[in-house]
């Protein structure tokens, strides 16, 4: 195989082509730094942190598609992936996970300590992951902790400690990704039931619609706290009415439960997360 075509294949496994992921992993992370910074973040940790969030989500999906390659073939959606379809040998998507890990944990070691203890926490969370859909009808509340888990560490290197509000920042995005992480499911439900594959769209059934709805207002309501907290007025507040605008919006989106609008929903939450962050930013420019 040609390198062009190899690198072409590694940058499919990665999902280059598709930065939601990242997105998704990159708002919470910039919410925790912002706050944390108190409004003026140091470059180098932001600097650290947009790249490292890049590199993890990287990593995370290398691992996911090594644990999965015998149940993507068994999804539509996901049955075209590079190792699902046997384009790629799986012990090249080990070494892409290893590699891409390594250089993030690379750039933390330019942190201080505790950070670099809770990147290690964090690395773990990303490589059990993928596992978790054979455990439990919840592993959306394990992808939620590893998606929230930059918030600790950018507390840590901004402040070298983890205050409360650093912990009610992590509830809401925990929340948060429950929800939207439940849309995803939902793309795949009957795949995955067929499959066998566990995910919190089959465990709450019917109640799908309803619990995801909550859980987005637990996260609106947690976000009000960590404002109130941080100190934050105005501007933090509007961000937040535009973000409930947008998650009323993936309500309508999912009602009818049809794979393509709740696919659209779970895209739709990057925007939530923008509207946020944009609150935030603002709030601090006052």
């Amino acid at each position: 195989m040609e390198i062009s075509q190899r690198l072409s294949l590694y940058a499919e496994l990665i999902r280059l082509d598709r930065p939601i992921g990242t997105l998704l992993l990159l708002w919470p992370t910039l919410w925790a730094v912002w706050i944390a910074g108190a409004g003026r973040p140091d470059p180098l940790v932001l600097l650290i942190f947009v790249i490292g969030t890049f590199l993890m989500r990287s990593a995370g999906c290398a691992v996911n598609d090594y644990a999965d390659r015998k149940l993507d073939p068994q999804v539509a959606r996901t049955r075209s992936r590079p190792l699902a379809d046997g384009r790629l040998p799986a012990r090249e998507a080990v070494l892409v996970f290893v590699v891409l890990a390594l250089a993030a944990f690379a750039l933390v070691l330019l942190l201080n300590r505790l950070t670099v203890v809770l990147s290690a926490v964090g690395l773990l969370l990303t490589a059990a992951y993928p596992f978790m859909k054979r455990f439990t009808y919840l592993p959306q509340a394990w992808l939620g902790i590893s998606f929230a888990w930059g918030i600790p560490m950018a507390f840590a290197a901004q402040t070298g400690g983890v205050p409360g509000l650093a912990w009610w920042l992590v509830a809401a995005t925990v929340c948060w990704v429950i929800a939207y992480d439940t849309m995803y499911a939902m793309v795949d439900r009957e795949d995955d039931r067929k499959a066998g594959i566990r995910s919190s769209a089959i465990w709450f059934g019917s109640a799908d619609r309803l619990v995801s709805g909550l859980l987005q207002l637990a996260s609106l309501v947690l976000l009000v706290v960590v404002g109130e907290r941080a100190g934050l007025g105005t501007w933090f507040a509007g961000g937040l009415v535009v973000a409930a605008a947008f998650a009323a919006w993936q309500q309508w989106l999912i009602a009818a439960r049809r794979p393509a609008d709740c696919f659209r929903a779970f895209l739709n939450n990057s925007w939530f997360g923008a509207a946020v962050f944009a609150g935030i930013v603002l709030d601090y420019l006052r």
